[in-house]
């Protein structure tokens, strides 16, 4: 089954003093593939700039562009259409032994390490005991669902609690966070055990699922594990990826798919906020 969603995302700058020039990134761009079919897209700015599109390392669209006339306000909007489908498990998986080879080692090393906010979970006290039982378990699938399912019973979804500097280690500390932190969190449980993991955000519709139905939501985030293939887990939401998750981006972390990042000459800067809608659309 597969649905048709238009996403809307509105977010922006405002400075306190006129910014001369500003050099920005924005990766609000669906993916296309991988059993999602982006149809359309468009990103506007104001002030006018013009946008050049080109490919990350991680394989996700970056749309870049620069101002070069005084401003002391940055509004983006990204409009997009795209059809979503469900995901299911492998039907088959792997062994620790299949995890353990060179080949898959290698070839997954920049997802089986520590990075930016995703720490070692076997070097904090306050997890060893848990990491304990995950290697215990009898296949990598075990250890992967054993994780998932720490993570939602021992963090409380907090919006507010946290911020996108806090790390894993600080969002367990806490027992608290958002979506951001339970993808983290769950990275610092798998990658110890050798089982590759990747962060990826996008957006999640949680209307009725009636054609026409809007809904205002945020940017959202969840996992993939490899364990012979790549599957889609949202340990935030504790299941499955399905219709309503639209992929935007891939990485080891946050730090690798923030929505918008830049550099500029001026004022000190303020957020204006997101605001995301998603509709359902008639196919």
């Amino acid at each position: 089954m597969s649905w048709r969603l238009k996403v809307s995302h509105h977010t922006g700058l405002r400075y306190s003093k006129p910014v001369s020039v500003s050099f920005n990134e924005a990766r609000m761009t669906p993916a296309d593939g991988g059993g999602q079919l982006l149809i359309g897209h468009e990103l506007r700015t104001t002030p006018t700039a013009r946008v050049q599109a080109y490919t990350d390392y991680w394989g996700t669209t970056v749309e870049a562009f620069d101002l070069h006339e005084a401003h002391t306000l940055l509004d983006i909007t990204s409009v997009s259409v795209v059809e979503t489908s469900g995901t299911t498990p492998p039907a088959a998986s792997s062994t620790w032994e299949d995890l353990a080879t060179d080949a898959v080692r290698d070839r997954w090393c920049e997802f089986l390490r520590p990075s930016q906010y995703v720490d070692d979970a076997r070097e904090d006290p306050a997890r060893a005991a848990l990491m304990a039982t995950l290697s215990g378990c009898g296949t990598p699938a075990e250890a992967i669902h054993a994780a998932v399912d720490a993570v939602e019973l021992h963090l409380r979804y907090t919006p507010g609690s946290t911020n996108v500097f806090t790390t894993a280690a600080q969002a367990w500390s806490a027992g608290q966070g958002v979506c951001q932190d339970f993808s983290h969190v769950t990275l610092s449980l798998l990658r110890p055990l050798g089982i590759p993991a990747r962060y990826v955000s996008g957006y999640l519709y949680n209307g009725s699922g009636q054609v026409g139905d809007t809904v205002t939501g945020e940017s959202h985030a969840w996992v993939e594990v490899w364990d012979g293939a790549w599957h889609a887990l949202d340990p935030t939401n504790g299941r499955t990826v399905s219709e309503g998750h639209v992929v935007v981006a891939r990485g080891r972390d946050y730090a690798d798919v923030p929505p918008l990042k830049g550099i500029y000459a001026g004022g000190q800067s303020e957020a204006l906020g997101v605001e995301v809608t998603l509709t359902r659309l008639p196919r």
